[in-house]
């Protein structure tokens, strides 16, 4: 990076300053027949704000000629001030020639250094580009009266003394005595100055129009600081107080547009700006004119008058107030401008629709809000997946919806339609309908995890049921024939063959002995027995069985468990301990049940845990979808040495079940 631009800019910077305080300290010593009248002008304020902004921007952005601009108006509008307190002290120390000469210098330097910064400046701002090149005749125009302005002030014949603002006339060694009509040609000078102003603040007004949202905020910050400037221009030297202190706020603004600091804040100014000034306006009209009407009705009352007034302003008020924010709103925002009307109304629509509808609804909403293209919610494991309004396009911002810490999907936000202050807005609206639409994301998730628990569920009951169909007739059916046959066999031969008889039983006692184990097998597959002889503490401990290292703590009472939670429980810890013994090489397992509000469980072993590119298998699956069955969570979590899982299981949910 080149040092030698921030270096020229800010010895500028430094001149300009040195100068406006050089030129306030000369001019506090001046007598007070030649004190200028008023003290201060623009060009203070400008002479200081201008370069050290300028200084600024071309520290940070080198690339552009705003800083420049600012840092040329400013410094002669600095050396404007110090030649005219110079000019001052020479023509109150008696050298009147000297003076004139300094004169010269002054307004040459004012008349410059004012179109840069009023006219040239505008023109430029924020981008540093013109806003098309038909605008190239504002600027050759200012810089024409300028320069023209210029000239007639050097030109310009002595005045008579009668009017004249100092003691003696400062004498004009260029002046033209012919040149009778200096006034009427200096004031159409001026009438082009404020011409040339207007011209370059409406070239700012018509950029807004067709720029894009970030742009359209960077042109208002200027577009706002400069109206208001111009308005106190125009409305004269009445208003010089007013137009001083403005002047240093405008290279404020200028910064914020360029290096786009807090730029979203543009819309609120000029919103409560219109509210106030619109509430003083009308507040003052209803105040004045019922006071008035109640002065002509109780003409000697005037205290009832005023009392009358107040109480009708008073009641005004606060409707008014409503009434001008929400047509700034529209004016600003579009159809919708507040984002909690927006906030309800998106409560509203959710809870009128169907769950399956529910997307649809927020999507309808959002886009309203946001006035743009299209609008889509993504919810990966929701049903349904995608719904959109509109078309997002391809470059959509993309802004993820976050439940409670967890991703349940994302909004997709395309772009912005016509709208003046949009970003701002916009920003305050997604912050605003956020939660909302992430709770919505949430809810879908939740309701397709419900269906596809419900379709397991019953998916898994039909293949119990083929299953127990099965054992039962290929199994335990076939087993029950075949022993009817052996009975009728034995009874055949009870008393013609006892001995072979005698084998066909035992034969039978066999195949009883495999019955039993096989409905024994049944039963079990159903519902562990342990649970019904030991309780889940004690069924859980056999599953531990003698092992030292494995050790069971129970802190509750569990004895009135529901049934579904006591089962869940169980395989949950069947699983863990398979795991942990078989696979993890655990030599120490500690299990933990606990009851509070439901059921957790705590599974903890000191095996080699699970590799983070293990992928999770049919038991780990298992044990999480047997907690979701019930409305609970089962969370498996390994840090590379042991492995610890946790089951909650809600009692209330399951007994409700």
């Amino acid at each position: 990076m080149d040092r030698r631009p921030p270096l020229v800019a800010g010895a500028m910077a430094v001149t300009a300053v040195a100068a406006v305080l050089l030129a306030a300290y000369l001019q506090i010593r001046l007598p007070a027949d030649w004190a200028p009248d008023p003290p201060l002008s623009p060009d203070h304020p400008a002479g200081l704000a201008f370069p050290v902004v300028g200084a600024l921007l071309i520290h940070r952005r080198p690339d552009l000629n705003l800083g420049w601009l600012m840092c040329a108006g400013g410094l002669l509008a600095a050396f404007a001030m110090l030649t005219q307190s110079l000019m001052l002290h020479l023509a109150a120390d008696g050298a009147l020639d000297a003076a004139g000469v300094v004169r010269w210098i002054s307004v040459c330097c004012w008349s410059v250094g004012g179109a840069l910064m009023a006219i040239i400046l505008p023109v430029y701002a924020p981008t540093g580009r013109l806003p098309s090149p038909r605008w190239r005749w504002l600027v050759v125009a200012g810089v024409t009266v300028a320069i023209s302005q210029a000239i007639v002030r050097v030109v310009r014949p002595d005045p008579p003394l009668a009017g004249y603002a100092f003691p003696e006339v400062i004498p004009n060694a260029l002046q033209i005595r012919s040149f009778t009509a200096v006034g009427l040609v200096g004031d159409i000078l001026i009438w082009m100055v404020n011409a040339c102003v207007v011209a370059a603040l409406v070239s700012l007004a018509l950029r807004l129009r067709g720029a894009d949202p970030v742009t359209r905020r960077q042109i208002a910050w200027p577009l706002a600081a400069f109206a208001i400037y111009v308005v106190f221009l125009l409305l004269g030297e009445d208003f010089w107080l007013f137009a001083t202190i403005w002047t240093g706020l405008i290279p404020a603004a200028i910064v914020f547009s360029v290096l786009r600091y807090r730029l979203f804040g543009i819309d609120t100014v000029i919103s409560r700006a219109v509210v106030v000034t619109g509430l003083l306006a009308i507040i003052s009209a209803v105040y004045f004119g019922v006071g008035a009407l109640a002065g002509l009705i109780v003409a000697e009352q005037h205290q009832i008058a005023g009392l009358v007034a107040a109480l009708f302003a008073g009641a005004f008020f606060q409707p008014l107030r409503r009434s001008l924010q929400r047509a700034v709103d529209r004016v600003m925002y579009g159809p919708v401008g507040d984002p909690g009307l927006l906030a309800q109304r998106l409560t509203h629509e959710v809870r009128r629709a169907d769950p399956a509808d529910a997307l649809a609804a927020v999507v309808s909403v959002v886009r309203d809000g946001l006035a743009v293209d299209g609008v889509a919610v993504n919810v990966p494991e929701g049903l349904p997946a995608h719904v959109q309004s509109g078309d997002p396009g391809p470059g959509a911002r993309v802004i993820p919806l976050v439940w409670h810490g967890e991703p349940v999907g994302s909004l997709h936000i395309g772009r912005p339609g016509a709208r003046r202050f949009a970003a701002a807005h916009d920003e305050r609206v997604v912050r605003t309908l956020l939660p909302y639409v992430a709770d919505v994301a949430h809810a879908v998730r939740m309701a397709a995890d419900l269906q596809r628990s419900r379709e397991r569920i019953l998916a898994a009951r039909e293949e119990e049921r083929r299953r127990l169909r099965r054992d039962l007739h290929d199994g335990l059916g076939q087993t029950l024939s075949g022993m009817a046959m052996t009975i009728n066999i034995a009874r055949i031969n009870l008393h013609r063959s006892p001995d072979d008889a005698d084998v066909l039983l035992a034969d039978l006692r066999t195949g009883m002995d495999a019955v039993t184990g096989g409905l024994r097998e049944l039963v079990y597959g159903l519902r562990p027995p342990a649970l019904d002889e030991l309780g889940l503490a004690g069924a859980i401990g056999e599953l531990a069985g003698a092992d030292p290292a494995t050790t069971v703590t129970v802190e509750g009472e569990l004895a009135d468990l529901p049934a579904a939670v006591e089962v869940a429980a169980y395989r949950i810890a069947q699983e863990a301990l398979t795991n942990a013994r078989r696979h993890a090489g655990a030599e120490s397992i500690a299990i933990h049940l606990a009851r509070d509000e439901g059921l957790r469980l705590t599974i903890t072993d000191d095996g080699r845990g699970i590799a983070p590119e293990h992928r999770p298998g049919v038991g780990l699956a298992s044990m999480r979808e047997r907690a979701a069955e019930l409305g609970g969570a089962c969370v498996i979590s390994s840090g590379g040495r042991g492995t610890v899982v946790e089951a909650r299981l809600p009692v209330m949910a399951a007994s409700a079940g």
